[in-house]
């Protein structure tokens, strides 16, 4: 099959991926640093960006469903409205120094952070088999200008007025304005009702109890989850270890950089070398990543630990996406890239949860928790691998 519509339909959702994804690097760099100078209490710092985890969670399979019966392109809409009012309510929170209402800012932001989840569904939607893996890195690799542009975003505005990160916020606005328009430039047409003889699919049931499926949501959780542990806490370990807000910004757009620059490669080294080995490979990068930051707090080890933190997730995650989309067919698209979804932000909800607990209150010292921060990894990694262990030592015949 000709490929011209899914390149084009890449090329929007590159765009798309650049400019609107440049609101996620920028919100989880300044939100912990909000969320401690508002929040009642220093071990709830990171809250508000659980709440945006929380609010991708809760609304990936109702966006799943509604994609499937509306169009990505309304569906993406919806996300970035999500946004824009996810960024209204967070610098109006900041303005009057309420708390509560910058969790439920984050909560909204949540909405955006589920619909662009789907970026990556949408570029195989209409790719051929051989395209799709492609596909999916490149829009993966849109992220590489929202990763410059995000944390420089940050370093203009953090400061632009006399309540830190306000001016922040309104970009954010912005951005989710600028961008709604890409979504009407998207031609992916809706998966064709199913006949009424027709063989409904599996169910969600059969779908996860399928040993490739579960297994891709496996990988693709805990690759999610743990990238969001670590990347969550590093800019309180950053400035509580004596180095300043812009170093922070710095250390986060490096990691960034690392999460998308990779994409570029990553669908042919998946063609080349195999799914399984390229998430193996991820996972791996991911446990050396704790190891360096394990190593010491000097700036040098948060930006190397953040940067294979950033390629260790490039490689589990879009290895994982890759396996799930080709392990179930046109018309169980909704069912299960809603649910996957659904479990990826459980997985990284609790992430984000545990991980002010673990800097801020289970250590004696920024340095103390920090390290606990990263050896939480250890065992989510083991389990990961070994599930990928079995995967492979399965007949190919009964993995889907």
């Amino acid at each position: 099959m000709s490929d011209a519509l899914a390149k084009r339909n890449v090329a929007v959702l590159v765009a798309a991926q650049a400019i609107m994804g440049a609101q996620l690097p920028m919100i989880f760099t300044v939100a912990g640093l909000a969320g401690q100078s508002l929040a009642p209490n220093a071990c709830w710092a990171t809250l508000p960006i659980s709440m945006t985890v929380i609010g991708s969670m809760l609304t990936a399979t109702p966006i799943s469903a509604f994609m499937q019966r509306f169009g990505r392109a309304a569906g993406f809409a919806v996300g970035a409205l999500g946004g824009a009012i996810g960024g209204a309510l967070g610098a109006y929170a900041l303005y009057t120094a309420n708390f509560a209402l910058f969790c439920l800012a984050g909560l909204f932001t949540g909405i955006y952070m589920s619909a662009q989840g789907f970026y990556r569904f949408a570029a195989a939607d209409t790719a051929s088999a051989a395209f799709r893996p492609k596909a999916i890195s490149w829009v993966m690799a849109g992220g590489l200008l929202s990763a410059i542009a995000g944390p420089e975003l940050v370093k203009l505005t953090a400061d632009a007025h006399v309540v830190s990160f306000l001016a922040t916020y309104a970009v954010v606005i912005l951005l989710n304005l600028v961008g709604i328009g890409l979504f009407a430039l998207l031609r992916i047409p809706l998966p064709p009702p199913p006949r009424h003889d027709a063989a409904p699919g599996r169910s969600r049931a059969d779908l996860v109890r399928t040993p490739t499926i579960a297994v891709a949501m496996i990988c693709a959780t805990v690759s999610y989850a743990l990238m969001n542990l670590v990347m969550t806490s590093s800019p309180l370990a950053v400035v509580g270890c004596g180095f300043h807000t812009g170093d922070a910004a710095n250390v986060v757009q490096a990691h960034v950089l690392a999460m998308y620059l990779p994409s570029f490669v990553t669908g042919h080294i998946i063609a080349r070398f195999g799914v399984e080995r390229v998430i193996a490979l991820g996972l791996m990068i991911l446990a050396g990543s704790g190891a360096v930051a394990m190593a010491g707090v000097e700036l040098e080890n948060f930006y190397l630990a953040l940067i294979l933190l950033g390629i260790g997730w490039n490689f589990g995650f879009i290895g994982a996406t890759t396996m799930l989309t080709a392990a179930h067919r046109p018309e169980e698209r909704g069912r299960i890239q809603g649910l996957n979804d659904f479990i990826v932000f459980g997985g990284v909800t609790l992430a984000s949860f545990s991980s002010g607990g673990l800097m801020n209150c289970s250590g004696g010292s920024v340095q103390a928790g920090w390290q606990l921060v990263n050896l939480a990894m250890l065992p989510f990694l083991v389990a990961a691998g070994g599930a990928l262990i079995w995967l492979w030592m399965r007949p190919r015949e009964f993995r889907n």
